[in-house]
């Protein structure tokens, strides 16, 4: 007597699909974050780069200052007899300078301005397409 056997694999199909994309949603979350990681470290490292660069321009402006305290006209400073105010600018980077403007008042020094100012030419675009409301 023949008996045949039926035999039926257990039903797995579906479980393992929901584990596969699991796994790619979690690999995808994992390259996503580290993307944001490195953009970040990117964006601390400029950060350090571009507040040290500040700190040491305001240095040299404290030191210029200090020097004309002390009676000395030092290079770069320019003068206005009249008004006693003295001008001068220290290099931050590229695109930005630290501008001091100081008056002497009798024995008294005022600063008027110390300013992070940029030293690069402004460029006007060439405007927006903005839609005129006319269907074409």
């Amino acid at each position: 007597m023949d008996k045949r056997e039926s035999f039926a694999p257990p039903a797995v199909g579906g479980s393992c699909l929901l584990v596969i994309f699991a796994v790619l949603c979690l690999t995808v979350f994992a390259l996503l974050s580290l993307s944001t990681v490195q953009a970040n470290d990117r964006l601390a490292d400029a950060s350090v780069e571009a507040v040290s660069a500040y700190y040491q321009a305001d240095r040299q402006a404290e030191t210029i200052l200090a020097q004309l305290r002390s009676g000395q006209m030092p290079q770069g400073v320019t003068a206005d007899g009249a008004t006693y105010i003295y001008i001068y600018t220290c290099p931050i980077s590229d695109t930005q300078s630290l501008e001091v403007r100081v008056r002497l008042e009798g024995d008294s020094w005022t600063v008027l301005r110390w300013q992070a100012v940029s030293t690069t030419q402004w460029e006007a675009g060439e405007g927006l397409d903005l839609w005129s409301g006319i269907m074409d």
